[in-house]
C-alpha cells in the first residue's frame, strides 16, 4: 500500500491506461464519427489550459457519476464514451492544477451526447430557416408557396436539402471560436473569464444563424441546392464571410484580463481520481455485457410479427404491400437513417393518432413522397419524447422500443 502511495502517479497513469484499452471498441467507434473535432478539442485542451483558483474536481466528479450511472442503467455508450474523455480532463488537472473551459466546451460540442441532440433539431431548425427565407424572398421573386424546405417557384420545386453541410458548421464554427480565443489569450498572455467565454459563444451561434439564413438565400437564388462544387463553395464562402470575419472583428472588444494565478495545493484530490477510476473501471466491465432488448416483448397484434425479418439485433422489419414498419431500439434516430439513405426530409411536425401524440414525417425521394409516423412506446403508451423514455427506462428498467411506420403518399 506505500509502495502504491509512494507512485501514486505512475499507478493512476497505468490504470487510466488499461481502462482507455478496455474501451478501444468504444474509443474508436466514437473517433470515427467526430475524429477531427475531438482531437483538436482535447489538443486545445492540453495547451489552453491555465490554473484556475475554481476547484474543478467535485464538478468533474459529479458529471463523470452522472454519466457513469445512466451508462451502467441504460448501457449507453456515447454517454460512457463522454464520460472517458472528462476522465483524461480529470487526469489532467489533478496532476497540472490547470483547465481550460473553452475547450471543455467543445469536449461536449463533439460529443456523441451533443450530436444526438443537433441531429434530433436540424430538420426543426432548417425548416424555421426556410420559412423566414420565404418571407424575405417572396417580395423580389415568384415564390409559388412552401413546404417545410421545399420552394416552388414558376411550377418548379426547389428543395433545401435537410443533411447538407450548412448545419453541420455549427460545431465548426464553435470550434473555430474555441481556438480564436486561445490564441488570443496566448497573444494578450492573460485568460478570458467565463463569462466572457459563454457570451463569446452565443455570439457564436447567432452568427452561425445569420451564415445559415444567407447561405439558404443565395442556394435558392442560384438554384443550387444539390450537392456539387458550387453548393459546397456557396457554403464555405457563407462561413467565412459571415461567421469567421465576424469572430476576428468581434474578438477585438473582448480583452482578456485575468492573470494567471498562484493556487494551493488542494487536499484529497488523488482520492477523487481512485473513486472515479474504479466507478469507470465498473462501468467499463458492465457496459460489455449483451443485454436483451426485448423490442417485440408485449408487442401488439396488429403487428404480424411472423411476416418480419431482424435486420440485426436492433431492429425488426416488416413489409407489408401498402406499408413498412421497423421496431428499433430508442437510440436509432428515424431522421437521420432516412436521410442517410437518401431520402430529403420536408417536414417535421407532431399530430394525434387516436388521441396520443406522434411524429409524421413527409420525405421525398426519386420524386415519390412519403409520410413516416413514428414514436417510442413503452408499456403500450406511446411517446414523443426520447428524453423522457429513458428516463423512464432508467429508473423502472422497462422496455422501451421505437416503431416507425411509412407508407407511399
Amino acid at each position: 500500500m506505500n509502495l502504491l502511495l509512494d507512485y501514486k502517479k505512475t499507478s493512476i497513469l497505468l490504470i487510466s491506461c488499461c481502462i482507455l484499452i478496455l474501451n478501444y471498441s468504444i474509443i474508436s467507434a466514437g473517433l470515427t464519427t467526430n475524429l477531427f473535432g475531438i482531437l483538436a478539442s482535447i489538443g486545445l485542451f492540453f495547451i489552453g489550459s491555465r490554473k484556475t483558483a475554481f476547484n474543478v474536481n467535485y464538478p468533474l466528479f459529479a458529471l463523470i457519476f452522472i454519466l457513469e450511472f445512466i451508462s451502467w442503467r441504460l448501457h449507453t455508450k456515447s454517454l460512457h464514451l463522454l464520460a472517458l474523455a472528462l476522465f483524461v480532463c480529470l487526469l489532467y488537472y489533478s496532476f497540472t492544477q490547470k483547465f481550460s473551459f473553452i475547450a471543455f466546451i467543445c469536449i461536449l460540442l463533439f460529443s456523441s451526447v451533443f450530436s444526438t441532440f443537433f441531429d434530433y433539431m436540424t430538420t426543426e431548425i432548417k425548416q424555421i430557416l426556410c420559412y423566414y427565407v420565404y418571407i424575405v424572398l417572396k417580395n423580389f421573386i415568384a415564390i409559388d408557396k412552401i413546404e417545410g424546405v421545399n420552394f416552388y417557384i414558376n411550377n418548379a420545386k426547389i428543395t433545401v436539402d435537410t443533411a447538407c453541410m450548412g448545419l453541420s458548421m455549427f460545431k465548426t464554427g464553435l470550434l473555430s471560436g474555441a481556438f480564436i480565443l486561445t490564441l488570443e489569450e496566448k497573444k494578450q498572455s492573460k485568460y478570458f473569464n467565463i463569462l466572457q467565454i459563454l457570451l463569446f459563444c452565443v455570439l457564436i451561434i447567432i452568427l452561425n444563424i445569420i451564415s445559415n439564413y444567407f447561405r439558404i438565400i443565395t442556394l435558392i437564388l442560384f438554384q443550387c441546392t444539390q450537392e456539387n462544387v458550387l453548393h459546397h463553395t456557396i457554403g464555405i464562402l457563407c462561413f467565412l464571410f459571415y461567421q469567421i470575419v465576424p469572430m476576428l472583428f468581434i474578438i477585438r472588444f473582448f480583452k482578456p484580463k485575468t492573470e494567471e494565478i498562484q493556487i494551493k495545493k488542494q487536499q484529497y484530490k488523488f482520492i477523487i481520481v481512485i473513486i472515479v477510476t474504479a466507478i469507470m473501471f465498473a462501468t467499463s466491465f458492465e457496459i460489455k455485457k449483451t443485454q436483451p432488448n426485448n423490442l417485440l416483448e408485449n408487442l401488439s397484434s396488429e403487428y404480424s410479427i411472423q411476416n418480419g425479418t431482424w435486420v440485426n439485433s436492433e431492429v425488426f422489419k416488416i413489409s407489408t404491400p401498402n406499408k413498412l414498419i421497423y421496431i428499433k431500439t430508442p437510440a436509432h434516430n428515424p431522421l437521420v437513417c432516412w436521410t442517410g439513405n437518401g431520402y430529403k426530409i420536408i417536414e417535421k411536425k407532431e399530430v394525434l393518432r387516436g388521441n396520443k401524440k406522434i411524429w409524421q414525417v413527409k420525405m421525398e425521394k426519386n420524386n415519390i413522397q412519403y409520410n413516416s409516423y413514428w414514436w417510442y412506446e413503452c408499456n403500450r403508451k406511446k411517446y414523443t419524447s426520447l428524453p423522457e423514455v429513458l428516463l423512464i427506462k432508467l429508473f423502472t428498467n422497462k422496455s422501451v422500443r421505437l416503431i416507425n411506420e411509412t407508407t407511399k403518399i
